[in-house]
């Protein structure tokens, strides 16, 4: 099959995970495809200190690499982003390179280097959470939307931050080669959940407290193992071996909320990504995921997401093209 050119721009600062962690997915996909070359490309070649210290040879510099012929334009962020997009021999090539690859991509606050070279006017995008007030006040033109971990408008594809990066690759390579080598790739990298671009950067997994106590631990992985399960107070009780009303207490203590809210949190979350996930009607979604009726998770979503669960489908299907 003929390889698509894969180029990733890094500079001074930049994150080194949103190198790495996109190339190994593009690396392990030609492995299994012969399909990909990758190719890595700084303000000058040679040695370029990221920001966690580690320092990478970037073979070429925008002034030696042809911005003719790339199929899919990957730039990293970091911190260094602030200057970097200041500078114009950088925002120049990448203006040029970006105005004629099939792809745009951009990993977390990779975006603002985009949006220097213009090439985001009008786009839905979105970076790093940390980076949304930014990105909307220097931005106006941009419509900004950090809730999901990854977002397609057209041919321009922007991520959240870090391991954020492997997600999109991921869909890069799915989009490319099919679901399989997509799913194999995930395997092989040892990633435990390919997780859709809907997935929210604010999930009840990543910014809920931590249980403290083998007990409450249990109930949480009983909860995540099954959302669709009976998780009522004695349910839950029984898994971590205490009394309900102890139980309450002792979860409340160490997770910040009430089981019933962690469970239903857990719940939409499962929604979500079976919404965006399958072709499943929402009645046989929300049965599956512990909602009972498509009234409740329809209730249930408006509460929470301010949308109805086949609004959501249409808004956040991974293989939805945003125009």
């Amino acid at each position: 099959m003929k390889q698509r050119r894969i180029v990733f721009v890094v500079f001074e600062g930049f994150q080194p995970l949103d190198l790495f962690g996109p190339h190994e997915v593009f690396q392990h996909a030609h492995r299994l495809t012969g399909g990909y070359s990758c190719r890595i490309t700084a303000p000058l070649p040679g040695p370029v200190r990221s920001g966690s210290g580690v320092p990478v040879h970037a073979p070429y510099g925008v002034a030696d690499l042809d911005p003719a012929g790339i199929d899919t334009l990957v730039v990293a962020g970091g911190d260094g982003v602030d200057r970097a997009r200041h500078d114009p021999a950088l925002t120049r090539w990448i203006a040029t390179a970006g105005a004629t690859a099939r792809r745009v991509t951009a990993v977390c606050s990779g975006v603002f280097l985009l949006a220097a070279a213009g090439l985001l006017h009008g786009r839905r995008v979105t970076t790093h959470w940390a980076r949304e007030e930014q990105l909307v006040r220097e931005h106006p033109e941009l419509v900004v939307d950090c809730d999901p971990i990854f977002l397609r408008d057209g041919r321009v594809w922007t991520s959240a931050g870090v391991t954020a990066g492997m997600d999109l690759a991921l869909a890069l390579v799915e989009n490319d080669v099919g679901h399989k080598v997509a799913h194999a790739v995930a395997q092989e990298m040892v990633l435990f959940l390919r997780r859709p671009g809907s997935q929210s950067q604010f999930s009840v997994a990543l910014w809920s407290a931590q249980p403290a106590s083998d007990p409450v631990r249990a109930v949480v992985t009983a909860i995540h193992r099954g959302p669709g399960a009976r998780h009522g107070i004695d349910d839950l009780a029984a898994h971590a071996g205490l009394s309900p009303r102890h139980l309450q207490r002792r979860f409340t203590a160490e997770l910040g909320i009430p089981p019933a809210t962690y469970v239903e949190g857990v719940r939409i979350e499962a929604a979500k990504r079976a919404l965006a996930e399958s072709s499943h009607p929402v009645k046989t979604i929300a049965r599956r995921y512990g909602f009972g009726t498509a009234e409740t998770l329809r209730r249930a979503f408006h509460r929470h997401l301010s949308v109805a669960p086949s609004d959501y489908r249409d808004r956040f299907r991974s293989t939805e093209e945003y125009r």
